[in-house]
Formats: C-alpha cells, sequence, structure tokens
C-alpha cells in the first residue's frame, strides 16, 4: 500500500469518525472465514458498518479529531482491529457483538468503544455499554415522568365528577322516597 493509497483511507476514516459519534473497536483474530462472513452479514442486516484497518491508519485518523483518544493507543490499538460504526444508536453494536457472542463463543472481543466521545476500553465493558438507553428512549422517559401527575389530576377530577354525580342521585332519590 503506497503512502497515497492510506492517506485516502486515513481521510476516509476520519471522516466516519467525525461523523459517526458510536464507534466499537474489536478484535476478531481467532475467528475463521465463515465466522467472518457471518459477522460481517449480520453487521450488514443491522446498519452496521463494520472495518478492519490498521491499527497505524485508525491512530492517525484518531488523531484529526478534537477528542482526546490517548487510551486508545495504550491498550486499544494492538493486534488485528476491526470497527464498527453506527451512526444513530450507541448499543447496537454492543447488542450485535453479545448476540453474535451466544452462537460463536469467544470468537470476538471488544477492545474499546467511543460513545459520544466518552471512551470505553475492555470487553467487560459490553454488558454495560448494551445497557445505554437511546437518545430518543431518554427523552420519551422524562416525557413519560412529566406527563405522571397531570394524569393523576385528571384520573382525580373525573373520578371525583362521578362519585359526586352518584351522591347527588342517591339523595335525589332518597327525597323522592
Amino acid at each position: 500500500m503506497n503512502r497515497q493509497d492510506k492517506g485516502a483511507i486515513i481521510q476516509d476514516l476520519s471522516e466516519k469518525f467525525a461523523n459517526n459519534p458510536f464507534f466499537y473497536i474489536t478484535d476478531a483474530s481467532g475467528m475463521t472465514v465463515a465466522t467472518t462472513n457471518k459477522l460481517r452479514r449480520l453487521c450488514f442486516e443491522r446498519g452496521i458498518e463494520y472495518k478492519v484497518v490498521k491499527n497505524t491508519l485508525i491512530e492517525k485518523a484518531l488523531e484529526t479529531l478534537d477528542t482526546d483518544y490517548t487510551p486508545f493507543k495504550e491498550s486499544v490499538l494492538t493486534g488485528f482491529s476491526g470497527i464498527m460504526f453506527h451512526p444513530e444508536s450507541g448499543k447496537d453494536a454492543a447488542k450485535l457483538i453479545k448476540d453474535f457472542l451466544k452462537e460463536n463463543k469467544d470468537s470476538i472481543l471488544l477492545k474499546g468503544a467511543s460513545i459520544d466521545a466518552e471512551l470505553f476500553i475492555g470487553h467487560d465493558q459490553l454488558d454495560m455499554l448494551a445497557s445505554l438507553k437511546s437518545k430518543a428512549e431518554l427523552i420519551g422517559d422524562v416525557i413519560m415522568l412529566l406527563q405522571s401527575p397531570a394524569k393523576t389530576v385528571i384520573g382525580g377530577l373525573q373520578s371525583g365528577g362521578n362519585k359526586l354525580a352518584g351522591i347527588l342521585k342517591t339523595l335525589s332519590e332518597k327525597e323522592a322516597a
């Protein structure tokens, strides 16, 4: 690979890192070709882009960004590295890795992830990353919490009106009798 090719790959990676706030760096070195093809197919089906890139090129692309990715240089950018990009969700790639590991034990390891410029290093972070809520889910939770008191007040007013009507009816029937 000549210098121009490397420059083009670094430029492409820099743009992907800048445009995708969620990316995962994995180690899939122990996988066979068939297992790798399964992983790529699963990524495609779930809208996740998966690329295998040299660590030095990843490092140079990360240097072009504003976030400090120095911890990645020390522990993540070693050995075989594959990158998973998802433009909308920080947990979809983690869920994909967990699902893939159910069928293919010890095939892929999470080396590190960047979720909205927050760094997560190590495979032990996988469960926590898979349980993250998306921005839309968090907004939905806040709206539900804000609506809850209003629904309680409206329910109380409606049930109070029904009780009042029942009392008036009972009193009118007593007077008539």
